[in-house]
């Protein structure tokens, strides 16, 4: 069994800039697809970042690209998501997610997920 634990939500200005955690355990082989997600009350699930483990590319939303960056320690099982120039619009509950059965690592459809963590932006 994988599981996961998002740290690091908190309030911030926007303009901010956040750094969000998650600790990845469980045996997992071959290549797999790690990825940060949020939802905001009222509004679906959406991909904001993912990879691929092995050093496979990254991926982003169009609305964080430039700003939001992911990142893995494999070493100690860590997953990163380096959040700048923070936007009101960036407020969710975020989650980390493990394992996609296809259709894309941005697709919320992962095997795995986080408890969430709260990122407020304000004005």
């Amino acid at each position: 069994q994988v599981q996961l634990v998002e740290s690091g939500g908190a309030s911030v200005q926007a303009g901010g800039s956040l750094r969000l955690s998650c600790v990845v355990s469980g045996y997992i082989y071959g290549r797999y697809c790690l990825g940060w997600f949020r939802q905001a009350p009222g509004k679906e699930r959406d991909g904001v970042a993912a990879l691929v483990t092995g050093g496979g590319s990254t991926l982003y939303a169009d609305s964080v690209k430039g700003r939001f960056t992911i990142s893995h320690d494999n070493a100690k099982n860590m997953l990163y998501l380096q959040m700048n120039s923070l936007k009101p619009e960036d407020t969710a509950m975020y989650y980390c997610a493990a394992i996609s059965p296809g259709g894309g690592c941005l697709k919320p459809n992962y095997n795995y997920w986080g408890q969430g963590t709260q990122v407020t932006v304000s004005s």
